[in-house]
C-alpha cells in the first residue's frame, strides 16, 4: 500500500511551484487530478520544447496525474469543479490573486460546502499585505528577497539557476498538506492554509538577512566559495581540473595541512589558526593552498582528501552527471511514459524499503476528461455536450 492510497488531490494548477507539490502527492499514491484550461492548457507546457517536442519543466512537474480541462469562467466548468470536491481530501490552487475568490470560491463557501477538504492556496506574496495583488514569477521574487546581491562575484551578481522560490513554496506546499492530512486525522476537520513564493524563500533567506541585522554588513559574494568559512572552495590541480573542498572545524583544517598538504607549518600560522581569521587572510590562504595543489593532478588531490576525511568534489557539467555513478548504481532512472512516448527520469529523493514511489505518466492535455467525467456520472452525450461549448 502507498502511504497515500486512497487520497484524492484536485489541483487548480499552473508554472512549477503547485505541480511540484501535487506530483509528489502523487508519487506517495495519492490520486492526483490536474484541472487545465481547455486547448493550451497549463502554460508551463510551452515553457521549452527539449524533451522531444515537450517542456523539460513541465515533465519534471506533472507525472503522475490525470489531467482534465474546465473553463471554470462558464457555470456549468464550475460546477464540475465542485463535483469533483465533493469527495476530495486536498484542493490546491495558484491562480492569479483573487481569481479564485472571482469564481465564487471563496474560503467560506469552500469551507461551508467542503468541511472535509484541506486547501492550500499557493501565491506568489501572500493573500494579504500591500504586495497581495502584485504579479510574482521567481526570478522576480529572488530580486525582491536579494537573493542576486549574495548570489555570484564580488564583479557582478547573479539569479540563482533553478527555480528556487517555486521549488521551495512547492516543498511547503507539500509538507504543509502532510501536516494537514495527520491534523484532519485527528479533529475530523478540513485545513485552510497558504505558502507564498515570497515567505518560503524568505526563510531561504534567514542566514543573510540575520547576518546583515546584526552584523552590519552585507553578505559578500564569493562565486563558488564559501562567504563565511575557509577554505571553502575550488582549486585547481596540476591537470588543470578543479577540486572542492570544505573545511568545517579546525581538526579538519589540521588534518587538511598535516596529510593533504604536506605542510603541517600552515596548521598554527598566526594568520590562519581559526576559521575567521583564514576569512579575514583568504587571498593569502588560497595562494598557498593553490601553491601546495599543484604537486598533484585531480585524482590524486581527491585521493589525498579522501584520505584526510576532508570533504571534496567534482565539479561536473550536466552532461558528466547524467552518468554518475550514484545515480546509475543506485538505480535511480526510471522509464516514465508521457505524450511523447517513455522517457528516462529520476526517482523522487525519499526512499524506503516499504514502498515504491508510483512514477505515474505524464498526461497530454485533458487526457483524462472524458473518464473523470464518466465517473462523476456525466454519460456521453452530456461530456459531447460541454466539449460542444468548449467548457471541456
Amino acid at each position: 500500500m502507498k502511504p497515500l492510497e486512497g487520497i484524492k488531490v484536485v489541483s487548480l494548477e499552473q508554472a512549477i511551484a503547485a505541480p511540484f507539490a501535487s506530483r509528489q502527492l502523487g508519487e506517495l499514491g495519492a490520486r492526483v487530478i490536474k484541472v487545465e484550461r481547455p486547448g493550451v492548457g497549463d502554460f508551463a507546457r510551452a515553457y521549452d520544447d527539449k524533451v522531444r517536442g515537450m517542456s523539460s519543466q513541465f515533465m519534471w512537474t506533472n507525472r503522475s496525474k490525470e489531467s482534465i480541462t474546465l473553463d471554470l469562467k462558464e457555470a456549468e466548468g464550475l460546477e464540475v469543479l465542485k463535483r469533483l470536491l465533493a469527495d476530495a481530501d486536498v484542493f490546491i490552487q495558484n491562480l492569479a490573486p483573487g481569481a479564485i475568490a472571482r469564481l465564487g470560491l471563496s474560503d467560506e463557501v469552500l469551507r461551508a460546502e467542503f468541511p472535509q477538504l484541506i486547501i492550500c492556496h499557493i501565491s506568489g506574496y501572500g493573500r494579504s499585505g500591500p504586495y497581495a495583488n502584485k504579479k510574482a514569477y521567481d526570478l522576480l521574487v529572488q530580486c525582491e528577497l536579494g537573493v542576486p546581491g549574495i548570489n555570484g562575484t564580488p564583479g557582478g551578481q547573479a539569479k540563482i539557476g533553478i527555480a528556487v522560490a517555486d521549488i521551495a513554496t512547492g516543498m511547503y506546499a507539500y509538507s504543509g498538506i502532510l501536516t494537514s492530512l495527520i491534523q484532519r486525522g485527528r479533529t475530523g476537520k478540513g485545513v485552510i492554509f497558504e505558502v507564498s513564493l515570497f515567505d518560503a524563500l524568505a526563510e531561504w533567506m534567514s542566514y543573510p538577512i540575520y547576518y546583515q541585522k546584526y552584523g552590519g554588513v552585507d553578505l559578500p559574494r564569493t562565486g563558488t566559495r564559501h562567504s563565511a568559512i575557509s577554505p571553502y572552495g575550488p582549486f585547481k590541480a596540476s591537470d588543470g581540473k578543479e577540486v572542492f573542498l570544505g573545511i568545517q572545524n579546525e581538526r579538519e583544517w589540521k588534518n587538511f595541512c598535516d596529510q593533504v598538504l604536506l605542510a603541517p607549518q600552515v596548521a598554527t600560522d598566526p594568520r590562519f589558526i581559526n576559521n575567521s581569521l583564514r576569512v579575514v587572510n583568504r587571498d593569502a590562504l588560497e595562494a598557498l593552498v593553490a601553491q601546495h595543489f599543484q604537486r598533484f593532478d585531480s585524482e590524486q588531490a581527491i585521493a589525498r582528501l579522501e584520505s584526510a576525511g576532508i570533504a571534496n568534489a567534482r565539479l561536473n557539467s550536466i552532461m558528466e552527471l547524467l552518468s554518475h555513478p550514484q545515480f546509475t548504481q543506485r538505480g535511480r532512472w526510471r522509464q516514465v511514459d508521457s505524450p511523447v512516448g517513455p522517457v528516462e527520469m529520476l526517482l523522487p529523493p525519499v526512499t524506503s524499503d516499504d514502498f515504491e514511489p508510483q512514477l505515474g505518466a505524464v498526461p497530454a492535455v485533458g487526457q483524462h476528461t472524458d473518464s473523470v467525467l464518466a465517473a462523476l456520472g456525466f454519460d456521453s452525450a452530456a461530456i459531447a455536450a460541454l466539449r460542444d461549448k468548449h467548457i471541456i
